[in-house]
């Protein structure tokens, strides 16, 4: 019955977005009601499931997506995005943009969320498609495949690194064999993919981000530029090595995770561009805030949409529907390799959630990993690539790369969610292969 439910949730979903044309919040709203009311939720438990969802899904990311777009709106309106850019191209040439977007993409996503590097990134991506005259979704993907194979593979992201604690795991080398398989995944999602999707056109919200063209004068020095753009990324990775380096109770590290959190560093990011790329080059501090108002404006319904995802995975968590299915493969046969990736692939598909997919498959494995003696670093990457598979509807991820592409669902599904399926696929294909090899 949950599979039906969240099947009919879907097709529901899909419906009225696509065929009645309803707005994309209002229709996940309607959704996350039909859920809670066809499991036979409370009314008071369905709103608060709604309340719970759309709190922690902006109390994550709100700040995070306000700062990023006013870091972006900065960058763009100053010549600092037109500035790297044009470096970048003449660095690698126009035929090989799309490599430097993937290897951004990847360097940033070492040390950074997600969502935190996909908004400090995006202004670099159409700054570069401007420039070079290349569709905004072919280096979309490239850069968006690279900050989501980071994600699912590499610790210290919270994903893998919380399964790598379950399963007992070696850091170290979870994240050597990571790196293995991210080369090959990385080739296929954000090199020869996009290839196919070249003719469909982005058309991101207006006002978002500046579209002038600047010229070579009135942009900033490369230095100044890249420096801001590298703030957020610099001071995360700080944080991090703090915390693979340095004690609990160090003093230190406390202080850089607290500079290097995605919202301080963000707004760290923030202060110095207003400084640095606005006063210091004779803006007025007005007309500086005026523009990043104007950009939040054109943010809000993106904003408003991520939550209303996030309430809708949170009722599809609290109804129950996750639970069922993880109870339907507790007795499974299957090799704990394979059982991983798709119990959390599964998960993954009813409640949007790759953290939780990854950790609830994390849960119901874990006795067969002890007792089979299946190497627990290639569980924590299968389990990793399972979590990234199929993502649709009910991911933030989702939405988030929708609205900012300005694309259809349709195209959304052909692009994104075909993007994350190949880097779920190629991961169990690569842990399978290293299974044999090290096994």
């Amino acid at each position: 019955m949950s599979i039906l439910i969240l099947i009919a949730s879907i097709l529901l979903l899909l419906v009225l977005i696509s065929a009645v044309k309803l707005n994309a919040f209002i229709s996940l709203i309607i959704a996350s009601f039909f859920v809670g009311i066809a499991k036979g939720m409370l009314f008071p438990d369905i709103l608060n499931s709604l309340q719970q969802g759309i709190g922690s899904t902006l109390g994550s990311l709100i700040l995070i997506i306000a700062l990023g777009v006013i870091l972006g709106n900065i960058l763009s309106d100053s010549g600092a995005a037109q500035r790297i850019s044009s470096v970048m191209i003449r660095s690698v040439g126009v035929k090989h943009i799309k490599w430097a977007m993937l290897l951004t993409g990847f360097a940033v996503g070492i040390s950074m969320f997600y969502n935190a590097g996909f908004v400090i990134l995006i202004p670099m991506v159409f700054a570069v498609a401007k420039s070079t005259k290349q569709p905004i979704i072919y280096l979309g993907i490239a850069m968006a495949s690279a900050l989501s194979v980071t994600h699912g593979f590499l610790p210290p992201h919270p994903g893998p690194t919380a399964i790598a604690v379950i399963f007992k795991a070696d850091i170290g080398k979870t994240l050597l064999f990571g790196l293995i398989i991210a080369i090959p995944t990385l080739l296929i999602a954000g090199i020869v993919f996009p290839e196919f999707i070249k003719k469909i056109v982005a058309n991101p919200p207006k006002g978002l981000f500046e579209s002038k063209t600047f010229a070579e004068n009135e942009m900033p020095s490369f230095m100044i530029s890249f420096i801001t753009a590298l703030i957020p990324v610099i001071l995360m990775a700080m944080a991090t090595i703090s915390e693979l380096t340095l004690p609990e109770i160090s003093s230190i590290r406390q202080i850089l995770g607290f500079i290097g959190s995605p919202t301080t560093s963000m707004l760290l990011a923030v202060l110095f561009a207003i400084v640095f790329l606005g006063i210091n080059r004779g803006r007025k501090m007005q007309e500086i805030m005026d523009k990043s108002s104007s950009a939040l404006s054109s943010a809000t319904m993106i904003i408003m949409i991520i939550a209303a995802g996030g309430a809708f995975k949170q009722v599809l968590i609290d109804s129950g529907i996750g639970s069922d299915l993880a109870v339907f493969f507790e007795t499974s046969t299957l090799s704990p390799l394979v059982l991983g990736w798709l119990v959390a692939t599964i998960i993954r598909i009813a409640l949007g959630s790759a953290t939780v997919a990854g950790l609830t498959a994390a849960g119901i494995v874990q006795p067969l990993v002890i007792s089979s003696g299946i190497s627990p670093e290639l569980m924590v990457l299968s389990i990793g690539a399972g979590s990234l598979m199929c993502s649709h509807v009910n991911d933030t991820g989702f939405w988030m790369f929708k609205e900012y592409f300005g694309i259809s669902i349709s195209d959304t599904f052909k692009t994104w969610t075909v993007m994350e399926t190949i880097i779920g696929v190629m991961g169990l294909i690569g842990v399978l292969l290293l299974n044999l090899l090290v096994g």
